[in-house]
C-alpha cells in the first residue's frame, strides 16, 4: 500500500512538472513575441494578458511552388478546407491545399461561349455553399462565377435600377454568398450601402446602409454658413463597407471604418436592419482609446471581418495590424498582431481568414498568409464561449477556472463563471463572480433573483409575523383603550 502511495505521487509530481514546463515554454514563446497581447478592463485600461494567438510560419507563391503572389487583396477557405487567394497583382485566383503546402490548381482564365476570357485585377474571392467560385474581377467591373475547376457559370455585372446614379460605375470589391445564392458586392465609391443581386444576377438593391449622424451644433453652424463656406465644408456621406462574411443562418457580417472608433462591424439581418450586441462597453470598433498605446493615436481602420463559429467572429486592423474577437455578445475576447517586418507581423493586411487549426491574415505587401495558431489560453476561451452558446454553462465553468489559472485577473473569466453560475441559478456564487468582474448589468439581475428568491424561501415566515404583528398591536390598542377608559373612571371619582 506505502509503494501504491509512493507510485501515486510521484506520477503527481512528475504530472506538475511537465504542466509546469508547457506552461513556462508557451510563456517563454510569449515573451519573444514580435507583437504585445492585451485587452481592456472595465475601466478601459489596457490588461496585458498570455497570448491567445502565436505565429506559425507563412505562405508565399515560391513555397507553394509557383510564382511570388503580387499584390493579393482577399482570400477564403471552403467547405473542403481548401484556400483560395485572389492573387490581384498577378489576375489570378491561387487554390491551394488545407495543409498550405501545395497548389491544388491556379485559374487565371476560364472558357466563355467558345472564347478564353482572363481576370484584370481580381480583388475579392469566395466560394459558396453550392461550391461555386466568386470572383470580384474588379477592372473588369464584373463578378465572374466558375466551378471550383474553372469552368465558366455566369456573370454578373452592370446592374440596373431607377436608384443609380446615371454615372454609377460597378467596380467590384469584395463579394460573399448567402445560403440561397443571393450575391452580395462591396463596390467601389458604393456608399449607399452593399449592393445585393439574387442568383440569377438581378441587381435588387442597397444593403445595410450605414446612416450617417450630424449633431446639432453642425446643423446650426452650416445653416449660418454661407454657400461657399458650405461646399468646402466636409461632404456628409455615409462611410463605406471594407469586408463581408456571411454566418450558417444567413446573416451579413461587414465591417467598415469608423472615425469614432465605436463600430467597425454590423451583424444584418435579411432586411438590412443591423442586430449586432456591443457588449459591456458598448464597443465592436477595435481599440478602445485613442493615443494610449504605442506611438500611433486615433480609431483602428479595421478592414476586414471573419465570422468564425458559435458567434464569434474576428475583425482585422490594418492601421496597428491588430486582430480583435469578438463573443455573440460583443465582449472583447482578446487582441493579438502587430506591425513589423518579423514573423507574426504585417505591412498591409488585408484580408482574415479561419481554418480548422489556424487564424490566417493575407498581407499585399509581404505577399504572403501569415498563420496563427492559438494557445492553450486563447482554446480555453473559444472552448469556454463555444459551451456558453451551445448553452453548456456547467461545461463552460471549468474552462473559464483554467483561464483564471492562466490569467488570475481576467475579467471576462470572473465573467463567464458569474453567467453560468446565474444560469444554473446559483445567484449568490454568481453574485460574487459578476463583482469581481465589474458586471453591473449581470449583478443587478443575480441580486434582484437572490432577493426574490430569500423573499419566497421565507415568505411563510414573513406572513406569520406580519399576521402576530398585526394581532399584537390591535390586543395592545384594546389594552389601551381600557386602560383609559379606567383612568378616566377614577379621574371622575
Amino acid at each position: 500500500m506505502k509503494k501504491m502511495n509512493l507510485f501515486k505521487k510521484t506520477a503527481a509530481c512528475l504530472l506538475t512538472v511537465m504542466m509546469s514546463v508547457l506552461t513556462l515554454g508557451e510563456a517563454a514563446y510569449a515573451e519573444e513575441l514580435p507583437y504585445d497581447t492585451y485587452n481592456y478592463n472595465y475601466r478601459e485600461d489596457i490588461v496585458m494578458t498570455p497570448a491567445p494567438y502565436v505565429p506559425d510560419g507563412s505562405v508565399t507563391g515560391l513555397s507553394l511552388g509557383t510564382t511570388n503572389f503580387k499584390e493579393p487583396q482577399d482570400l477564403c477557405v471552403a467547405e473542403n478546407g481548401e484556400i483560395y487567394i485572389a492573387d490581384t497583382g498577378n489576375n489570378r485566383i491561387v487554390i491551394m491545399d488545407a495543409d498550405m503546402k501545395n497548389v491544388v490548381r491556379i485559374i487565371d482564365s476560364f472558357e466563355r461561349d467558345g472564347v478564353t476570357d482572363t481576370f484584370s485585377a481580381p480583388y475579392g474571392v469566395c466560394v459558396s455553399e453550392n461550391n461555386e467560385l466568386y470572383v470580384a474581377d474588379s477592372r473588369n467591373k464584373r463578378v465572374v462565377v466558375l466551378t471550383p475547376e474553372g469552368e465558366f457559370i455566369k456573370i454578373v455585372d452592370n446592374p440596373q435600377s431607377e436608384i443609380l446614379d446615371d454615372n454609377f460605375e460597378f467596380v467590384p470589391l469584395k463579394v460573399t454568398v448567402d445560403y440561397a445564392d443571393r450575391i452580395y458586392v462591396i463596390g467601389k465609391n458604393a456608399f449607399e450601402g452593399i449592393l445585393v443581386f439574387e442568383s440569377n444576377g438581378q441587381f435588387t438593391g442597397y444593403f445595410g446602409t450605414i446612416e450617417v449622424k450630424i449633431s446639432l451644433w453642425e446643423k446650426f453652424w452650416r445653416r449660418l454658413a454661407s454657400k461657399e463656406e458650405r461646399s468646402n465644408q466636409q461632404l456628409y456621406i455615409p462611410t463605406e463597407f471594407t469586408g463581408i462574411d456571411v454566418d450558417s443562418d444567413g446573416f451579413i457580417y461587414a465591417s467598415n471604418i469608423d472615425s469614432d472608433g465605436i463600430q467597425a462591424v454590423r451583424r444584418l439581418n435579411p432586411q438590412g436592419k443591423d442586430v449586432i450586441q456591443k457588449g459591456e462597453n458598448a464597443n465592436v470598433g477595435g481599440d478602445l482609446v485613442v493615443g494610449m498605446y504605442g506611438d500611433y493615436s486615433g480609431p483602428s481602420e479595421i478592414t476586414d471581418v471573419v465570422y468564425r463559429d458559435k458567434g464569434m467572429y474576428s475583425l482585422l486592423d490594418k492601421k496597428r495590424g491588430r486582430i480583435f474577437t469578438y463573443d455573440k455578445e460583443g465582449n472583447l475576447l482578446y487582441i493579438f498582431g502587430g506591425l513589423g517586418a518579423q514573423e507574426g507581423t504585417f505591412i498591409t493586411p488585408v484580408a482574415i481568414e479561419v481554418t480548422d487549426e489556424h487564424i490566417v491574415v493575407l498581407d499585399a505587401t509581404h505577399n504572403a498568409v501569415m498563420k496563427f495558431k492559438e494557445t492553450q489560453y486563447g482554446a480555453l476561451i473559444n472552448d469556454a464561449v463555444g459551451l456558453r452558446f451551445d448553452g453548456d454553462e456547467t461545461l463552460a465553468i471549468a474552462k473559464w477556472e483554467e483561464v483564471l489559472r492562466l490569467d488570475e485577473n481576467n475579467e471576462l473569466a470572473n465573467n463567464g463563471i458569474g453567467k453560468a453560475y446565474l444560469t444554473a441559478g446559483d445567484n449568490k456564487k454568481a453574485m460574487h463572480y459578476l463583482e469581481v468582474g465589474m458586471n453591473r448589468k449581470y449583478y443587478s439581475i443575480a441580486w434582484k433573483r437572490l432577493r426574490n428568491e430569500i423573499l419566497a424561501d421565507n415568505l411563510n415566515y414573513i406572513l406569520t409575523g406580519a399576521i402576530v404583528l398585526l394581532i399584537g398591536l390591535k390586543i395592545y390598542k384594546v389594552i389601551k383603550r381600557k386602560k383609559t377608559g379606567v383612568q378616566k373612571e377614577g379621574g371622575l371619582l
